[in-house]
This record gives structure tokens, sequence and C-alpha cells, in this order.
């Protein structure tokens, strides 16, 4: 069946080739004579009649209920205004009336534009200049991170040209956070944007003052004038979300592509890996209605970026603890252990959003990830290796033990080298050989002590001392293969006999005096 436009071409050519009549047209096609007529007039059929209003029994008698809703509305917060669905479950439960929550829908719309409301905010396309503009915001994604389901808070910068896009995830929405995203952001970059548009979190504003004036931050203000760019807050509320509409949508779209299904990772490090990768993997993506890649629209904006100073903004907080008499340093509200040598000292501590960097004396004695609820204590066994040489009897009950344990740092071999020594000698000469063991990870690494310890069990000799012999074993071992790939001339170990004749002539020569 063709369409109504080649129904008339029918009509007027039959009647043009023909010369049928009215009546036998409309026989011949199978419509009515108005139709016959119509398309001898025109070969455009006319308009369709738009159906008129049908009465709607059920909404007509509470249509004035509905206005006074409305008019009641406009002095009411905006947050906490009646909507559509509202009104219709009022009507259902309060009033008893059946009607469907479409036609409701419908109504309250028309009527809202009646009264002047804005039922849906108009926007202006824009385009943006190469380097002249990026965009920041926060969104919420949930990982598995160490078996445990974590909500982490994924930083995200945009540029407005190009739509690359920089994201980095923190477990809270801090003002460092904040800062160490924009360091990082502007390094993927490789360059600082003209002007970055925020809106209006608590990281950057200290106060919203009257208009788009606003009341910043010391510490973002020195972020700013360290890279040289300007920064613009959008209105405050749902209206200025609109304002920067790219990196909002990029929030969600960034999420459902990258981190579903949930990612399960072993910490905070390993999932920024997974972004860092699919942040590359974004740039080559092409965006609806653009010929070129992100990645190449990236490639022509990176020459204009203003270029970035030869050292990063120091993101860092700064504070001086006193290590007690636990080795501990109390870091804002929390607990780091440090070497036990430094139990009464004051240290530097660099405090990050992610990690707390202790320095006593210009050098890094300890360094912890940053813990980020209150009261709580970070333990490494290795600051505290020789107190435990002197009371080897607190090991087994120690705390740093426990959270070595948790880490997933403690190998099960470990335990098992010391059953087999405690079952020979006493808990406390047991627990002092696992203390030397653990002595040796210093110098040989985790990794080779671990096999020198199983080479040990399998070879039935339970003794630390037996450990430590293999592990300086396999140390030589790999400093002799490091040899193998030399040059010939350095590798060769054929060298001509040493020539001692002209020794023999200075000897003859003082024997000649």
């Amino acid at each position: 069946m063709g369409s109504r436009v080649e129904l008339f071409e029918q009509i007027r050519r039959d009647r043009e080739l023909e010369g049928l009549s009215l009546r036998a047209l409309a026989a011949k096609h199978r419509v009515h004579r108005r139709t016959v007529k119509q398309a001898l007039e025109s070969a455009v059929p006319p308009a369709r009649k738009q159906p008129e209003g049908r009465p709607a029994p059920a909404l007509g008698a509470q249509r004035e209920w509905i206005d006074g809703i409305l008019i009641a509305d406009r002095d009411v917060p905006r947050k906490q205004r009646h909507t559509a669905k509202r009104i219709w479950e009022r009507l259902r439960d309060e009033r008893g009336v059946v009607v469907s929550e479409r036609q409701v829908r419908r109504y309250v719309r028309e009527r809202r534009a009646q009264l002047g409301e804005l039922v849906d905010e108009v926007f202006v396309p824009l385009c943006a200049e190469p380097a002249a503009e990026a965009e920041v915001d926060w969104g919420e994604a949930i990982a598995v991170i160490a078996g445990v389901t974590t909500k982490v808070h994924l930083f995200l910068m945009r540029s407005c040209f190009s739509g690359a896009c920089f994201v980095q995830a923190h477990l809270r929405e801090t003002q460092q956070a904040f800062l160490e995203g924009h360091v990082a952001a502007l390094e993927f970059f490789e360059g600082a944007f003209g002007v970055v548009r925020y809106d209006n979190l608590s990281s950057a504003v200290a106060k919203v003052l009257k208009g788009r004036r606003r009341l910043e931050t010391d510490r973002f203000v020195a972020l700013r004038s360290h890279y040289l760019y300007e920064s613009r807050f959008t209105r405050v509320g749902k209206q200025g979300a609109h304002e920067k509409g790219g990196v909002e949508g990029d929030v969600g779209r960034f999420r459902r592509a990258y981190l579903v299904p949930v990612p399960e990772v072993a910490s905070l490090a390993e999932l920024n890996e997974l972004i860092a990768a699919a942040c590359i993997t974004d740039l080559k993506r092409t965006i609806r209605g653009r010929r070129e890649t992100v990645g190449a629209a990236l490639s022509r904006e990176l020459a204009l970026l203003r270029p970035l100073p030869a050292e990063p903004f120091d993101t860092c907080e700064h504070a001086s603890p006193r290590v007690d008499s636990k080795a501990l340093a109390t870091v804002r509200q929390n607990q780091y252990s440090l070497p036990v040598r430094l139990a009464g000292l004051r240290v530097a501590a660099r405090i990050g959003a992610r990690e707390i960097v202790f320095m006593h004396d210009g050098r890094e004695v300890a360094r912890h990830e940053r813990l980020q609820g209150r009261y709580e204590v970070s333990a490494q066994l290795d600051h505290y290796l020789e107190l435990l040489a002197l009371k080897p009897g607190a090991l087994a009950r120690s705390l740093a033990l426990r959270q070595e344990r948790e880490r997933g740092q403690w190998p099960e071999c470990f335990d098992l080298l010391w059953q087999a020594i405690t079952a020979k000698l006493d808990a406390s000469h047991a627990a002092r050989q696992m203390v030397d063991v653990l002595m040796l990870v210093r110098d040989h690494g985790l990794e080779r002590v671990e096999l020198a310890v199983r080479g040990a069990l399998a070879a039935g000799a339970h003794d630390g001392h037996a450990v430590a012999v293999l592990a300086d074993r396999a140390a030589d071992r790999e400093q002799a293969q490091t040899l193998i790939g030399l040059e010939p001339r350095l590798a060769a170990t054929e060298r001509p006999e040493p020539d001692l004749s002209g020794y023999d002539q200075l000897l003859g020569r003082e024997a000649a005096r």
C-alpha cells in the first residue's frame, strides 16, 4: 500500500489519461468521492485535522482544586512543590477520584505553562575553543576493595573542547583529594586551561556571596595562582548543574562504561590504575555529531594549553607530631607507627589525601596509607623489630602482626615455620628466631625470604639460621646471574698471563746500586 501522495498521483493520472468520472475514480481506488475531489484540486494531500479535545468528566470537576494547588505552590520552596505524580496520588487517596496519571500530567503541564512557569528549561547550544575551558565535578561509584564493598568518590575534569575526561578515585571528598585531583588532571592534559568551571563545592568556596561572587578558600586560591588559570562558579542549586552539563553527563557515562560490572580490586591504588587505563581507552570514542575522535581533538588542543610549572603544586598539609612511647604519632585523630628509635622525638608529617609520609632529619622514615576514620591505628611490623628482638614474647600478640595478616602481607609459610620452631624450642626462643627471619626482609625483600622459608621447610631445617643461609645463597645466585648479560669484552674470562720481566729488571738495577 502506497502513501497518500502516491494515491493522489494515481487518481490524477487516471483522470488525465482515461477521463474517468468522479464516481468511477472513487470505485476504482476504493475511496470517497470527497478524496477524489481533493486529489484533482491539488497534488499534495491536505493536512489532517487535529482531533478536538474530548471532555474528561473524572478530571473536570477537580480542575479547580488542582489550580489551587499550583497557585499555592508559588510560595513554597521549589524542592517541596507538588509534582504531577503527587497531585495524582492525592486525587486518588484523598478525594477518591479514578483518573489516569497521564491525564493529570497533561493537565498540570498545560496549566503551569498558562500560569507563566517554565515547565522545562530551554538551553542554548554552546561551543568551546581549544584550551579555553574545562569543567570539574565529583561523582560516586561502588567498588569492592580488599573484599569490602566501598563507596568511592570520583574526581572528574573534562575538556569542553575535546571532551577528554580525567577521572581519579578517592575515599572521601576532602579538599586535599580535590587539590590532588587537579594536579593529576593537569599532568594528564599536559597543560592548564584558561578557565575551569566549578559548582559551589566547599573545597573551593568558603562563602557564597551575592550573584556570582564567591569567597574562595586560601588553598584553592594558591592552587589557581600556581597554575595561573581563572575559576568560574555556577549558580546555586539545580540551575547551576546545567551550566556544566558536559562533566555532569560524563559522571554517569564513565561509570556505566568502565565501572560496570562493579570492579573488584585489592587496593584503591589498583582501582586508580584501572581508571587511568580507562581514561586512555576513552580517548578512542567519537562524540555524536563530530567527525574526529576525542583523542584527535585533544591532540590539537594540547599545543595551546598553558605550560605547567616546573614543580607541581604541593597539595599536602604539614604537621610535626611527637612519637609516643608506643612508637605512634597522632595525625588528624588517627595514629601511625614509626621506627621505635624515634620514640619521644618530633617528626615532620606530609599529609596527603591517600597517604601520609613521615620525615626525620630530612629523610623518609615511614609511609602509611591514610586512615579515613577516627581514632584508628595503622601499625607496620618492621617498625618494631628492634624492640621485639628484646621482647620476643610480644610478637604473637602485637597489633602490628595482626594488621600484617589483615593486609595479606604475612605469608602462610611463616606460621608453619614458627610452629615447627616452637615444637623444638620454647615460645620465647621461637619468637626470637622469627624476629631474625623478619629482619632478613629488610635486606632481601619479602619474596626472597618467603622462598627461603619454603626451602627450609622442604628440607626439614626448622631453624631461623637455615633461612638466613638460604636467603644469602639466593642473593649470591641472583648477583651472579646479573653478569650473564654483560658485553662480550666485559664478560671474557681468559686474560693474558702477567709478565714480570720488567719487575725483575727493576730488582737488578736496585742490586747494582
